[in-house]
C-alpha cells in the first residue's frame, strides 16, 4: 500500500479538494483525509504510479508539492536535520560574511559548495580565511539580529518528541550557532564545526576534524546504531550536496527548499511547503501537533 500527500505553501493555504479528488480518481485511489484543510491532504493506493514524477512536475508549476511513499512505518522515531536554511532560514557564515563585508564572495562560494560544484571541506577553509580577523562578539549580534527559523520547526520538534523520536541536528556550521538553535528548538544533541577563536578574534583556520558529508553520515550511524533504529526508522531533512549522504541513506530523506542537483537524488522533495510538511507526510493532522 502507499500514500500519496499533497502539499500547499501554509501561507497560501490554497490546496482544493477539486485537485485532489481529480488526483485521487486518476490513480484509483482510496478515500480522501485532509491533514490540514487548504495545506495537506492524503489518500491510500495499492501501486505506485507509472506517472508519477510527471504529476509531481505538473502540480509544483501550480505551487503544490506531491510526496507518494509506501504506507508502512511512516512514523519515524528520530529526526536528523541540517541546520543553515533548514531549521533556520540563513546561513550563518554568510551572515558573518555580510557584517565582515565580504558577504558577497563568501555567499557565492557557499552556493557553489551547497550545489556541490566545489569539495565542502575546502570551501569551508577559502570562506573562514576571508573572517580573520572578526571580533567574537559577531556572533551573539548575529543571532540576536539576524537569525530566524524555518516555519513549522517547532511543530515538527514538539510534536516527534511527544511521539517519542529522538532529535539530533547536525551541520556544516559552527557549535556557536548550532547550540543555540538546538537549545532553542528542542533538539535533544548537535554536531557541528568549531570555530577558531583567539584574543576575542576569529582565526579564519578550521577547527579539524571538519564536520561535512562524511561527518553527517557517521552521526547518522553512530545515532541510530546507539539507540537501536533501522535506518529505515529515521528521517533526514537538508538542502545541500554535504547532505545527501545521510537523506539517501534514510527510510524518509527529504530535500527541504534543496538546491536543484540536490532534490534530483531524493525521492522526497519539498519546495513550497514548511517543516511541517515533515508532520503530514508521516500522517499527523494538524489537531495532532504537540
Amino acid at each position: 500500500m502507499f500514500i500519496a500527500t499533497l502539499l500547499a505553501d501554509p501561507k497560501a493555504a490554497n490546496l482544493e479538494a477539486v485537485t485532489v479528488t481529480s488526483l485521487r480518481n486518476a490513480w484509483g485511489g482510496g478515500e480522501v483525509r485532509w491533514l490540514a484543510p487548504g495545506i495537506a491532504a492524503e489518500f491510500p493506493m495499492d501501486r505506485m504510479p507509472e506517472n508519477r514524477w510527471q504529476v509531481w512536475e505538473d502540480l509544483q508549476k501550480l505551487g503544490f508539492d506531491l510526496v507518494v511513499q509506501g504506507a508502512e512505518g511512516r512514523k519515524k522515531k528520530m529526526l536528523l536535520a541540517d541546520m543553515d536554511s533548514t531549521m533556520i532560514q540563513q546561513e550563518c557564515i554568510d551572515e558573518l560574511a555580510d557584517v565582515a563585508g565580504v558577504g558577497a564572495q563568501v555567499s557565492a562560494i557557499t552556493a557553489r559548495a551547497m550545489n556541490g560544484e566545489l569539495d565542502f571541506e575546502g570551501a569551508l577553509t577559502e570562506r573562514l580565511g576571508l573572517l580573520t580577523g572578526l571580533p567574537e562578539s559577531v556572533i551573539a549580534r548575529v543571532i540576536s539580529e539576524r537569525i530566524t527559523f524555518m516555519p513549522g520547526g517547532h511543530d515538527l520538534l514538539r510534536t516527534m518528541k511527544a511521539n517519542g523520536a529522538y532529535c539530533a541536528l547536525v551541520s556544516g556550521g559552527f557549535t556557536a550557532f548550532t547550540g543555540y538553535v538546538s537549545e532553542t528548538l528542542g533538539f535533544d544533541e548537535n554536531r557541528a564545526n568549531v570555530l577558531g577563536i583567539k584574543d576575542g578574534k576569529l582565526t579564519g583556520v578550521p577547527v579539524w576534524p571538519i564536520l561535512g558529508r562524511e561527518a553527517k553520515v557517521q552521526a547518522f550511524l553512530e545515532i541510530s546504531e546507539r539507540l537501536k533504529l533501522a535506518h529505515s526508522e529515521v528521517m533526514a531533512v537538508g538542502d545541500g550536496a554535504n547532505d545527501l549522504g545521510m537523506l539517501q541513506l534514510a527510510g524518509a530523506g527529504v530535500a527541504l527548499h534543496a538546491k536543484p542537483s540536490v532534490a534530483a537524488q531524493c525521492e522526497i522533495r519539498i519546495n513550497h511547503g514548511d517543516l511541517s510538511a515533515l508532520l503530514y507526510i508521516q500522517g499527523y493532522a494538524v489537531g495532532d501537533f504537540a
